[in-house]
């Protein structure tokens, strides 16, 4: 999921072109996009689209931001937009883990009633002040929790940290793929406003790959070839993790605890790292097995 695009839910003229699209993933908007006297109307155009025979067989990863739970559009949000096909149910502010419980609770309540074998997981927004110290305690809160997501206009804007200022971004990223790793979960980057400044976009994209996060929200389809090549494992990075597995093996046969590649010592968290690396690019078709 090295790109995930943003669509409004209540813009249905862009959903053949966002599944048409090259991004990963498509993330349905039915909270900050949709202006409140439009929650209804754009609800219902989402739940058309997520039963139509358009939402399959494209590859894409489904997933729909619903609105915060402190508000009257939740419960309904979940109950229209849990169909077959949806992977995940995005979460803005998750407030406690008994609030992360209680929605996959929902969740889990939504698919049985609307006949979903296997539930859509959740991906935690972490974007107040309380979220990113409690984050690793919200990834731990239910099992249907797949990954947290960092948005840094909500954490960052209303108490005056500047956007893109360097030493909040790394601390925020760090903190938020260190809460991640404790859970078990994916970490996901946020947003970035500016189409303009595609420079921009790919430094933050780089940082944040560095840190260990799998991928980028895009606003605009312009970020999507930015996000896909920036994610993607280079060839150089390929080729070590193949050697590193090669070696790993050989190791294995030899009961070898640490050894040497391309004049590095490796053990198993080197290997965990080339397993992650073969494992994205096979997803991403640069390697066939």
């Amino acid at each position: 999921m090295r790109s995930k695009l943003f669509v409004p839910a209540s813009r249905p003229e862009l959903f053949a072109k966002a599944v048409a699209s090259e991004a990963d993933a498509l993330s349905f908007d039915l909270e900050d996009a949709v202006a409140e006297p439009r929650k209804n109307e754009a609800r219902t155009l989402l739940r058309g689209f997520l039963q139509s025979a358009q939402a399959q067989g494209h590859g894409k990863t489904l997933i729909v931001r619903v609105n915060a739970m402190d508000t009257p559009h939740f419960a309904a949000d979940i109950a229209a937009v849990v169909r077959p096909g949806l992977h995940l149910v995005n979460l803005p502010k998750p407030d406690s883990p008994e609030a992360v419980a209680e929605a996959a609770a929902l969740v889990a309540e939504a698919a049985r009633a609307n006949g979903v074998q296997e539930p859509p997981r959740l991906l935690l927004n972490i974007e107040t002040p309380k979220a990113l110290r409690t984050a690793a305690a919200l990834a731990c809160a239910h099992p249907l929790v797949a990954g947290l997501q960092l948005g840094l206009g909500d954490l960052f804007e209303p108490y005056g940290v500047h956007r893109r200022e360097p030493s909040a971004l790394q601390q925020a990223l760090f903190a938020v793929r260190m809460a991640a790793a404790e859970a078990g979960v994916f970490a996901y980057d946020g947003a970035f406003a500016d189409i303009r400044d595609t420079e921009g976009f790919r430094a933050e994209a780089e940082l944040s790959r560095r840190l260990g996060f799998i991928g980028k929200s895009c606003i605009h389809p312009s970020q999507i070839a930015l996000a896909n090549s920036v994610y993607q494992p280079t060839d150089a990075e390929i080729a070590h993790a193949q050697r590193v597995l090669q070696a790993a093996q050989q190791a294995d046969a030899g009961a070898v605890g640490a050894y040497v590649v391309d004049g590095k010592m490796v053990d198993r968290p080197f290997v965990l790292r080339a397993q992650a690396i073969v494992a994205s690019a096979r997803a991403s078709g640069l390697v066939s097995n």
